[in-house]
């Protein structure tokens, strides 16, 4: 009992209420959003080139709005950025469940996608204000575990709600997102949060400068590029690998649905003590090995014959998944100055670029050759991440030795 008190002492009350929302809020949107293109097709007879739309305006607004507002965070303070973009999600999840037309559905996303970049980089810029230096690798663990915790349970619900009661998921998603902002107003008003951590530094400085700061900042700039080859190999499993399965093997579809489960089991379990075991190396070690073990599962999805073959892929680009994702996010903590750690982790949203292209980029693969083909050749821009992983570090050893 005292080692579970002593290890929830090691973190700030914030932090953990942070994490248990990211659980609860990544759980009720993967119960909607999985399920969106579905509804959209059953409902509204749109063609899939809207539904495309739709759904990618959620992606294509967090792109550059996550820049904005952690920028807006450092200036104005955490507190303000992550109510206002938690109450403006819980507005969109009901505003799905009255919406009757196309217009409604696109315009809601854009929010839905704007609202989530803001609060992600301002979330994660406060939980390494309120942590030591020397925990914060292991709070990005513990809420990429959350998420996933999150991711793996969610679309088990949005599966059963999809045949039953669309708008109830809606209504469901809403009402949790607008908890978790109403527990958060109470904490954030109980507790002490420094007003040094609240953006108020006399530092701060203003947008136009900050976007010089990050174009100027080429570690930065060579990580985010790295990490964007990286998505575009790992969306590949959201996009182009249950196209294959269904294609290529019996009972693809089951496979799939196994294989997704698997993945978030798996960084569940797995994520804190690998990141512990990782902690005693450096990072761009870490993240090159993730890189190579996620190539190396995009391979072996290119000779899947059934579920032997299937699930060995999976395991290797989930282990390069658990070894890569928290060590960017603690590589760019170590980048950031402490006046624009959150325009810094809004500027890594740049990285769903590789969200965009990677299913552009294989699905044209996918028909103009095959699935193999297109795995392969995937897994190399996977492993030219190494490259500008290797170039950032390299800038990064440069700009620390020069702070010294």
């Amino acid at each position: 009992m005292m080692k579970v008190k002593n290890y929830v002492g090691q973190f700030h009350p914030i932090v953990w209420v942070l994490l248990i929302g990211t659980v609860l809020s990544r759980g009720s949107a993967f119960m909607t959003l999985p399920f969106l293109s579905i509804y959209l097709s059953r409902h509204m007879d749109l063609s899939p080139i809207i539904i495309g739309i739709t759904v990618g305006m959620s992606p294509l607004m967090g792109t550059v709005g996550g820049f904005i507002g952690g920028h807006l965070s450092d200036r104005f303070g955490r507190k303000p950025i992550m109510l206002v973009s938690l109450f403006m999600v819980a507005f969109v999840y009901y505003g799905f469940t009255v919406a009757t037309g196309q217009g409604w559905f696109i315009l809601l996303n854009a929010l839905n996608g704007l609202s989530n970049s803001f609060f992600e980089p301002t979330a994660q810029a406060l939980m390494a204000d309120l942590t030591e230096k020397t925990k914060r690798m292991k709070v990005y663990s513990l809420r990429y575990t959350a998420m996933n915790i999150g991711a793996s349970v969610g679309p088990l619900i949005g599966a059963y709600l999809a045949n039953t009661s669309a708008k109830l998921s809606f209504a469901i998603t809403g009402t949790i997102y607008l908890l978790y902002a109403l527990v958060l107003v109470y904490f954030l008003q109980r507790l002490v949060v420094p007003l040094s951590q609240e953006g108020n530094s006399k530092k701060v400085v203003s947008f136009g400068a900050a976007f010089r700061i990050i174009k100027t900042d080429k570690a930065l700039r060579y990580l985010i590029i790295g990490i964007i080859l990286v998505n575009m190999g790992y969306v590949q499993i959201d996009s182009n690998l249950p196209q294959i399965l269904e294609g290529t093997v019996e009972n693809g579809i089951l496979i799939f649905s196994i294989l997704i489960t698997i993945n978030a089991v798996m960084v569940v379990v797995l994520q804190m003590p690998i990141s512990h075991l990782a902690e005693k190396f450096r990072l761009m070690q870490v993240m090159v090995v993730g890189a190579v073990f996620m190539a190396a599962g995009l391979v072996c999805f290119s000779f899947v014959s059934g579920w032997a073959t299937a699930i060995i892929a999976i395991v290797l680009l989930t282990l390069g998944e658990i070894l890569i994702f928290p060590s960017n996010s603690m590589m760019i903590d170590q980048l950031a100055p402490e006046h624009l750690r959150g325009t810094y982790f809004g500027a890594a949203q740049f990285r769903k670029i590789g969200n965009f292209i990677g299913p552009v980029f294989g699905g044209y693969l996918l028909s103009h050759f095959q699935g193999q083909i297109m795995f392969w050749v995937i897994a190399l821009v996977t492993l030219g991440s190494i490259i500008f992983f290797t170039a950032g570090n390299k800038f990064r050893v440069t700009k620390a030795d020069e702070v010294v």
